[in-house]
């Protein structure tokens, strides 16, 4: 594989669903999954923080948000779980992919920021709190650093 490999995603989700990617080192890395993470910093799926899973599990929109997506949210947990599962998920981009082919990876934690009415923010929104600009729902390494972002930030930082 000589470069990134993502499928054309579906726009009712701000996720991009399984892809690969080619590494600085040459590996390459397939995923994500995107599943419900019981600690904000729970990089491991056995990680998980009662009070912080209390919090989630007990506030409105996002039961308002996993009563429209329970079918996708599903998905992604069994992908998470069955490593043939995520490799068949993966086959459809590389037919050649197995289960035998995948190895454990690393997680990341990607805080997703939801509405009052449980939508799912997929863009990134920009707020202040006195002299701090917060940037809020910047879902990919690359929109972190993105220049457009930059040129919306830029004024309330200068402001």
């Amino acid at each position: 594989m000589r470069s990134l490999i993502y499928p054309v995603p579906d726009p009712r989700f701000p996720f991009l669903g399984v892809h690969f990617t080619r590494r600085i080192d040459g590996t390459v890395e397939a995923g994500p999954n995107a599943v419900l993470a019981l600690a904000r910093e729970g990089y491991r799926k056995t990680h998980v923080n009662p009070a912080e899973a209390w919090w989630t599990l007990g506030w409105p929109p996002f039961w308002r948000m996993a009563r429209r997506n329970w079918r996708e949210g599903s998905a992604e947990i069994v992908r998470s779980l069955s490593r043939e599962r995520f490799a068949r998920a993966l086959a459809r981009l590389v037919p050649e992919i197995t289960a035998d082919d995948l190895e454990p990876g690393g997680s990341g934690v990607r805080a997703m920021m939801l509405t009052a009415g449980g939508e799912l923010l997929d863009d990134f929104a920009v707020t202040r709190s006195g002299r701090v600009v917060h940037v809020l729902s910047a879902p990919s390494p690359a929109a972190t650093s993105s220049l457009a972002i930059a040129e919306r930030v830029a004024p309330w930082v200068l402001a």
